[in-house]
Parts: C-alpha cells; structure tokens; sequence
C-alpha cells in the first residue's frame, strides 16, 4: 500500500481539530471500551485498514478478550458475549454508519433511545461520525497500517 499524501502534515490544523472532537468523545459519560468496539465496528463497515489495525490493538491492550474481537463482525449472532449496551451501540453505528441505504429509521433510533439517554446517544453519534470521517481520510489518502509498515521495516 502506497500513502498519497500525509493529511497530518499538510493540514495539521484540520488534523487538530478533528482531535478536539475525540477529545470531548473522552470525556462523555460512556465508557472509553464501548467506543473503541464501536470505532472497530465503523472501521470494519467501511474496510479501513489503517483504522482497523489501530483499533484492534488499543481493544487487544485493553484487555478485550480474543473471543469478542473475533465476532464483533457478527455481533447480532454472538449471543450474550456482547451485553445490551454494547449491541445497541453497534446497532446504532451500523444503522448511522450506512444512513445512505438506512435512512437512521425510527425502530433504530427507538431502540437505542431504550439503552441511551439523550446526552449519551448524541455523544454516540459524534463519535461515530467522526470514526467515518476518520476512516474516509485514511481510505482516500491510503494511509499505512501499522502492521503493513512494520513489516516493510
């Protein structure tokens, strides 16, 4: 895989904003782990390497077991392995994810408003734009996986 261009260094203001979204997406009262199951989620809709590479290692050194990380793709038919906010949070990043085909119907949003308060939901949808946002940029200007320039090294 070859970079087009580096994104950080030609635009480091964009770059710094996009990182003050993160970092309110930080301090919402949800938890930092159902973010980042929900990054890998948005990442593995949109087939983005960089970003899927990135956020499977922070889950792995989370703690994450391998088992999870493995069905998160199938997730609606891992049973119990995912609890209830968990589902209804990828079930929301998928619907929001794919807006273009899903039109974010009323059954969805009914049905995490029933898991989510206002605040945390609107926070939800944030972070999840900005995964897309992030996944775009990464896609659009081929930027190298870790695990790709590691093993050219």
């Amino acid at each position: 895989m070859t970079g087009r261009l580096d994104y950080d260094r030609i635009a480091p203001a964009g770059v710094k904003a996009l990182g003050g979204v993160y970092g309110y997406i930080m301090q919402s009262d949800l938890p930092a782990a159902l973010f980042n199951l929900v990054y890998l989620r948005v990442s593995q809709i949109n087939n983005c390497a960089y970003c899927l590479d990135l956020h499977m290692r922070d889950l792995l050194k989370s703690g994450l077991k391998i088992e999870k990380l493995a069905l998160l793709q199938a997730w609606p038919e891992a049973g119990d392995l995912f609890d209830a906010r968990e589902r209804a949070a990828l079930a929301w990043a998928e619907t929001v994810t794919r807006v273009a085909d899903t039109g974010v119907p009323d059954q969805a949003y009914e049905a995490a408003r029933t898991v989510f308060e206002e605040r945390e939901l609107v926070d939800l949808t944030i972070a999840i734009g900005l995964m897309n946002t992030y996944n775009r940029m990464a896609i659009s200007f081929r930027k190298t996986p870790r695990a790709v320039s590691e093993k050219a090294a």
